[in-house]
């Protein structure tokens, strides 16, 4: 069996003593906020199917802010890849999805569920498919160790203990709870994730790069890129608000990689083939 986790738990809610004239009770409905608060305590666990209805919902929103790019040649190869990146881990069934984003920022994003995008202006700034494995490998990392799912969760259930004080309960209680997940995963993609999660899919990245066929080495050097990028730079506003900075990024992964991925170096580094498509793509 695959193993599931916990998504909404409902939190204990504290009311402050206070006079009975501040409570307006007469239009509670006892019996439909019971039903509701003992479905939310029921969902203990998010089975996959649940997680990539979640992830889909998420990703439906971040399409809605940055729709793909209209090129087949650019979407397939960005498919084809992330595809054989996703066979070398320990989750190569899920739905993968994988696309490139019309947007000049400098980021890349992950779903659950298998859901991972990167925007035209990261791509365009590497220089290799090594490169653009390192990246996408440390995004589907995140959803191996289901990162954003896990910070969906502890923000949904400040949410679902707020509109439960405030007695807020939809009609329809599986589709509240779907959409108070869905909400708290935009909001995640938003905000970022924690550093020690950045950092683990950082190491992870590297290895199914490796494992893959690549040069381990193609993230640390799209890190490298960044770092000596213009702080300034709009494109990059997001990429720094979600993410430790690059620098940062690059000692840890100097620590792990070092006498561990020498022995990988001077594995593929994809170039031509990537200039064939990414390279005719900038042309156009």
């Amino acid at each position: 069996m695959k193993p599931t986790r916990t998504l909404l738990v409902l939190l204990a809610i504290s009311l402050p003593t206070m006079p009975a004239y501040a409570w307006d009770l007469s239009n509670l409905n006892v019996d439909k906020l019971t039903s509701t608060l003992s479905k939310v305590k029921d969902l203990q666990t998010v089975d996959e199917p649940s997680e990539i209805q979640i992830g889909n919902g998420v990703a439906a929103n971040l399409l809605g802010a940055a729709p793909l790019v209209k090129d087949d040649k650019l979407q397939a190869y960005v498919n084809r890849l992330g595809w054989w990146l996703a066979q070398q881990t320990e989750r190569p069934d899920l739905p993968w999805h994988f696309g490139v984003l019309d947007s000049d920022s400098v980021n890349a994003f992950a779903a659950p569920g298998g859901y991972v995008f990167i925007t035209k202006g990261l791509v365009l700034r590497m220089r290799n498919e090594a490169e653009l494995a390192g990246v996408m490998a440390h995004e589907i990392s995140h959803v191996l160790r289901k990162h954003h799912l896990n910070a969906i969760q502890k923000s949904a259930q400040l949410g679902l203990a707020a509109d439960a004080a405030s007695m807020a309960v939809s009609s329809s209680d599986n589709a509240y709870l779907k959409d108070k997940a869905i909400s708290a995963g935009s909001e995640v993609l938003a905000r970022g994730l924690d550093k020690d999660d950045e950092f683990e899919a950082d190491r992870m990245g590297v290895v199914i790069a490796a494992r893959a066929g690549y040069d381990p080495y193609g993230l640390p050097s799209v890190l490298q890129t960044l770092d000596a990028m213009n702080p300034q730079d709009d494109s990059l506003a997001l990429m720094f608000k979600t993410h430790p900075t690059p620098q940062k990024r690059l000692e840890l992964l100097d620590g792990a990689m070092t006498g561990t991925m020498d022995k990988y170096v001077g594995q593929v580094d994809g170039k031509e083939r990537f200039m064939k498509v990414v390279g005719e793509y900038a042309k156009k």
